[in-house]
């Protein structure tokens, strides 16, 4: 464990006054005590119960949240808003083509029961695994809330994964129903999803009845007579509607797979009722989801994220949630700000690499459109480092927007880590204290807590609602006093308790003999004035030495002179000794379509090793040219 302390500026910034007097949790309207659990029990409020629970917290000898309670999480998302709410659109929709659709809660309803009345022909009963292979599209959303509404789980895998991975993650859930799609679009061109579903169907050792989806309305992609169309399907069962399965709070919700960035992908199963609670808290406390807002999480479904702040999250809090297609620089690079213009978006969540991402391509993108909208910025993924905080709110924000940066990962389900918007100061580059609820602590590899300013591995200290099936049966078999998850994140917790993270523990790089975590080498790079991006690596195969891949900001070169100024500032901020083997410069740092970047194949490439499957790669077209680069040096 190297002992560095925390880089780069911290100035405070408060949240203006006019966010925090409209704020879901202010200083004025909070009951939130930060010492206890007792939140928890504020976020069962937000949700509507069949049996209300009479124990929303966990005993001492099992950690079960709201156990006695019975809900449906489909009908906590949609048919709880039909008295009030049901013209109100809850999903805007813009495809990769430019094609549009507007679902309000009356047309999602309707869809959701015709869709479970067809998953119910088909076979589907309760506790059955539907895997869903599609691409961010409306009937995604609808295939989850449907699988939900009879008490099925679904099973999202990433449209862009090859057969490989569907078929292990069909193998893997015994999972016998596949909805897919014909194709789709990327970035221009089709994409013909169906053969790539049959050849994974094909696969694996089990039957699996495939759904399909028309998204291309090509005639030339041919349907065999195993196939289901989805249309036929709903067709068959217009206007029927299904009552929604009174699910136990333990009960599962959905199995969902890590994304496997940095090893082999693991299975995590969420549950109704502590998931369903803690990510609509977390949306209506953190990202401050309004019923009237549009709020946009800028993922894709596949991933949690998508998961919790695309679908559940903001349905659950009957908001209007934004689903997109297409690639953030598709057809030109001021996309995003087109859709936050048109659809006069509330609250934008997207992945702190993406943001990155947007300074590389200049501010006159985000500048020439009307953003003022914007209420709240959120962002997630990787560390972020303050100059690109600052400028997201400087240029997207208009200077005062407050900008939540959240940590969390798949097995906790949602948020545990970020400021309240409306309670806490901002630091730059800092992700914030604990949420009320949460007990945290940074730890040595003896599982000491470390001093303030000292690095160390994060640990969530006690159980909270979205935890994993799998997590919350460790914690029931062990002394409550001695639980904690060690979250494998390298992190400092400053004296105010805020926690700026680090990395992650295995991508500890060593450079002049000191190990490093990449997020402090890389937030040396980029206060660089004219670099965007930077990811670092260990290359084997040159003595162990390290290599900066840079992106510099639209408009500047990676020539000598910025490759000198960057060695000068790295070494006077973090040492004498702190000097890469290279610096290359290359056009797009590879990135999966979650926003992380693939460190794994950018050291891939440092050995001249193979880098194995690219299909969670959002621009696997860089790939080549990254290589040519790499061996130039």
């Amino acid at each position: 464990m190297s002992g560095e302390h925390t880089p780069g500026r911290r100035d405070t910034v408060s949240p203006p006054a006019s966010f925090v007097e409209q704020a879901n949790v202010s200083p004025s309207n909070s009951v939130v005590d930060a010492e206890s659990h007792a939140v928890w029990e504020r976020a069962a409020e937000l949700l509507t119960w069949e049996t209300p629970p009479d124990q929303p917290l966990p005993d001492d000898d099992t950690v079960e949240w709201y156990a006695d309670g019975t809900l449906n999480a489909a009908a906590n998302c949609l048919d709880r808003h039909l008295e009030t709410r049901k013209n109100r659109v809850a999903i805007r929709w813009e495809g990769a083509d430019g094609d549009t659709r507007l679902y309000t809660y009356l047309d999602l309803h309707r869809e959701v029961n015709e869709a479970a009345a067809a998953l119910r022909e088909l076979g589907v009963e309760t506790g059955d695994v539907v895997t869903c292979y599609l691409p961010v599209i409306p009937e995604l959303v609808v295939t989850m809330l449907a699988c939900a509404r009879i008490g099925a789980l679904h099973n999202v895998v990433f449209a862009g994964f090859s057969a490989d991975e569907l078929a292990t993650r069909l193998d893997r859930t015994e999972s016998g129903y596949l909805v897919t799609c014909d194709g789709y679009y990327r970035r221009g061109s089709a994409v013909n999803q169906l053969t790539t579903a049959d050849t994974a169907r094909m696969s694996v050792d089990h039957d699996v009845e495939p759904v399909v989806v028309g998204r291309l309305d090509d005639d030339a992609v041919y349907l065999g007579e195993e196939h289901r169309r989805y249309e036929t399907l709903l067709d068959a069962h217009r206007n029927e509607t299904v009552e929604p399965v009174s699910r136990a709070a333990t009960d599962p919700l959905f199995v969902i797979y890590t994304s496997g960035t940095t090893g082999e992908p693991s299975r995590v199963t969420h549950t109704t009722g502590g998931y369903l609670a803690h990510v609509a808290w977390t949306g209506h406390s953190v990202l401050d989801i309004k019923p009237d807002d549009t709020h946009w999480c800028a993922a894709d479904v596949a991933w949690i994220t998508g998961h919790s702040y695309m679908v559940y999250a903001p349905l659950a809090l009957g908001a209007t949630t934004l689903l997109y297609e297409g690639a953030p620089d598709q057809p030109e690079k001021d996309r995003m700000w087109q859709l936050v213009e048109r659809h006069r978006v509330d609250t934008f969540y997207t992945a702190s690499t993406a943001v990155r991402a947007f300074m590389k391509w200049g501010e006159t993108h985000p500048e020439s459109h009307n953003l003022s909208s914007l209420r709240l910025l959120g962002m997630v993924g990787e560390p972020i480092d303050p100059r690109t905080w600052n400028w997201h709110r400087n240029h997207v924000g208009g200077g005062d927007t407050p900008v939540v940066d959240t940590w969390w990962q798949t097995e906790t389900g949602g948020i545990l880590v970020s400021t309240l918007p409306g309670v806490d100061d901002m630091k730059p580059g800092s992700a914030g204290p604990a949420l009320p609820g949460v007990d945290i602590a940074v730890i040595d590899e003896e599982g000491e807590p470390v001093a303030p300013g000292e690095s160390g591995y994060l640990a969530v200290t006690s159980p909270w609602p979205g935890m994993s099936q799998s997590l919350a049966a460790e914690a029931s078999g062990a002394n409550a006093d001695d639980w904690y998850y060690v979250t494998s994140d390298r992190a400092v917790i400053d004296e105010d308790g805020y926690v700026t993270f680090l990395g992650r523990e295995d991508d500890t790089v060593t450079v002049g003999n000191t190990a490093f975590g990449p997020a402090t080498l890389e937030s040396a790079i980029i206060d660089v004035n004219g670099v965007a991006e930077a990811a670092v690596v260990e290359a084997n195969e040159r003595g162990g030495t390290a290599l900066a891949y840079v992106c510099t900001k639209h408009g500047k070169s990676g020539d000598e002179q910025l490759r000198d100024r960057i060695e000068h500032h790295v070494s006077e901020r973090l040492g004498p000794t702190a000097r890469f083997g290279a610096i290359v410069f290359i056009p797009e740092l590879p990135k999966t379509h979650s926003g992380k970047i693939m460190r794994r194949l950018l050291g891939a490439i440092a050995d001249g090793d193979s880098y194995g499957d690219t299909s969670a790669l959002r621009n696997p077209e860089t790939v080549g040219e990254i290589e040519t680069v790499t061996r130039d040096e």
